[in-house]
């Protein structure tokens, strides 16, 4: 078993969701949370409480690795400092615990858990829940979003396909269709999450060549 920490970073509602993933692919949830901060309180403080609510989970439930969303530039200037700043103060707390970081796309998450790195977070929910075999869907969609990081990072170098999860193997492919690893078939959704993947170093080498 791999247990992973899933982070949805946001002043507002911050994302918490922890999963154990076994070789089989089978994701298990173990807890699932959204934390909270008003607008009204001091920036400080707001951080300060998700602050000590990731030390409190990694004390907790002792994950193998954090995953976080991969901040980008979006329209809302004030939206992408409030994630940016929370996603350093997680990563921070990670470091504390000599925990390792990963960082994913929104574009990889969609790919990972639905097949399409366009997916709405409505689709994104539905197959959370479909993977982790919940009653209903993860609420509100920060919690999903958590999740689907979590699950995300566990099947990071594999398949990628939430078919994998579900039992669904699909038709045997040819050759060409088989990935690099053996006895890997190469699915629509392995394809979208190789794409997504690939883009998203890209840009990091871009973003890193830019701050040199």
């Amino acid at each position: 078993m791999v247990r992973v920490f899933g982070i949805d970073p946001g002043l507002t509602r911050c994302g918490f969701g922890v999963v154990d993933s076994a070789a089989s692919r089978r994701v298990d949830l173990v807890a699932v949370d959204v934390v909270g901060s008003s607008s009204g309180q001091p920036l400080a403080e707001r951080l300060f409480v998700i602050a000590e609510a990731t030390d409190r989970w990694l004390e907790r439930y002792q994950p193998e690795v954090l995953a976080v969303e991969r901040v980008f530039s979006q329209t809302n200037l004030s939206t992408v400092m409030g994630v940016a700043q929370v996603s350093g103060i997680v990563m921070a707390a990670a470091a504390r615990h000599r925990i390792p970081v990963a960082l994913h796309t929104p574009s990889e998450i969609k790919a990972a858990v639905t097949g399409n790195g366009r997916a709405d977070k409505t689709a994104v929910a539905t197959m959370v829940a479909r993977i982790l075999r919940l009653d209903s869907l993860p609420q509100p969609a920060d919690a999903a979003d958590a999740l689907a990081l979590a699950i995300t990072h566990s099947w990071r170098g594999g398949i990628g396909a939430a078919a994998a999860a579900l039992g669904e193997t699909g038709s045997a492919g040819t050759p060409g269709q088989r990935g690099a690893r053996s006895g890997e078939l190469m699915t629509p959704a392995r394809k979208l999450w190789l794409e997504a993947e690939a883009k998203a170093r890209k840009n990091q080498e871009r973003s890193s060549r830019q701050w040199r």
